[in-house]
């Protein structure tokens, strides 16, 4: 069974958790820039986490199906539209054969995620059916989504069945993920990190402008970063450095002093110095932010990051828990 798209959006791409453990070849990780956020979508339409939905990242976006199916979405302040009736982030809502779902915005924030029952089933490559626009791979052919495509849906699941004959009647599911999980854009967000491996390379005063001064998100930001500008971040020393490692997170500080932070399609390595790292936890508020926003940084411990992922993902077990129960 398919879905047919009629509408594209500014960028709508194919994207799941991503490509992990191909960072030695090269290869970026990629995938949901917030990864949570497809997780809990994923949940809610009766897939495994890890299965293959959209991303949008602005624009009208409209998709026309051709048999029932269980869908839900998180993100930005979109208006998600399924026949009539709108729907909010978190919600399970079943679309029937013929009936359209449309998607616009955002009012604030960046992008949104839509998980469909049966996942989007293209080809997987390198274990990941996540889209590689830099190199042109994965996906819909390597490309964002165009008119008139015809998109593949895999098979629902004996528990998505189950789910849309109790939903049959209300069409929208009454119980719902939590709002902070489906909806992290932010009006004035901040951001935690701990500090960078070259954390020792920047004097006192750029340590307090990181974490006291505001930045403005650049128009030249894409899924590889967040290009920032503000106060100008300058290095005490001027010695070479050896290209390391980097990740989603990082915040790289190149020669103009602009910091630069690190989405999911980012490089595997870099020479700039890594001031910082955006918490994992925070990831999915940095992947909202769009050009003409304002970010400010606020350090946290190591032992403080740690700990909220833990309670994250603890609360996540919670929540499969409750699915299930609101399920069974």
């Amino acid at each position: 069974m398919t879905a047919s798209v009629l509408r594209a959006g500014f960028l709508t791409t194919v994207q799941d958790l991503g490509r992990i453990g191909s960072r030695r070849f090269g290869v970026s990780v990629g995938g949901a820039a917030d990864t949570h956020a497809l997780r809990i979508s994923n949940l809610l339409a009766g897939n495994d986490e890890e299965a293959a939905g959209l991303e949008i990242t602005a624009g009208s976006v409209c998709l026309h199906f051709e048999d029932q199916r269980l869908v839900a979405w998180s993100g930005g302040d979109y208006e998600v539209v399924v026949d009539g009736h709108i729907l909010s982030p978190g919600h399970s809502v079943v679309v029937g054969p013929n009936e359209e779902l449309s998607i616009s915005g955002p009012r604030g924030g960046c992008r949104a995620w839509l998980a469909i029952s049966g996942g989007i089933d293209v080809p997987s490559i390198l274990e990941s059916r996540s889209t590689d626009l830099r190199a042109k791979f994965g996906g819909m052919e390597g490309r964002e989504l165009q008119e008139g495509d015809t998109i593949a849906l895999g098979k629902k699941s004996n528990l998505t069945e189950s789910w849309i004959r109790k939903l049959h009647e209300r069409r929208i599911a009454s119980w719902a993920a939590p709002y902070e999980w489906t909806s992290p854009a932010m009006s004035e967000p901040v951001l935690r990190v701990v500090r960078g491996s070259d954390w020792g390379r920047f004097d006192d005063r750029t340590h307090s402008a990181l974490t006291r001064e505001v930045f403005a998100v650049s128009p030249a930001s894409d899924r590889m970063g967040v290009r920032l500008e503000g106060v100008e971040l300058k290095r005490a020393d001027e010695s070479d450095l050896v290209s390391e490692a980097v990740a989603p997170g990082t915040i790289q500080v190149p020669p103009s002093g602009d910091p630069i932070l690190l989405l999911g399609d980012c490089q595997t390595i870099g020479g700039y110095p890594k001031i910082a790292h955006v918490i994992t936890v925070d990831l999915p508020i940095a992947a909202q932010l769009r050009p003409g926003d304002w970010v400010r940084f606020r350090e946290v411990s190591l032992a403080d990051a740690h700990r909220l992922l833990c309670e994250r993902e603890r609360d996540l077990q919670q929540f499969r828990c409750g699915i299930r129960l609101q399920t069974s």
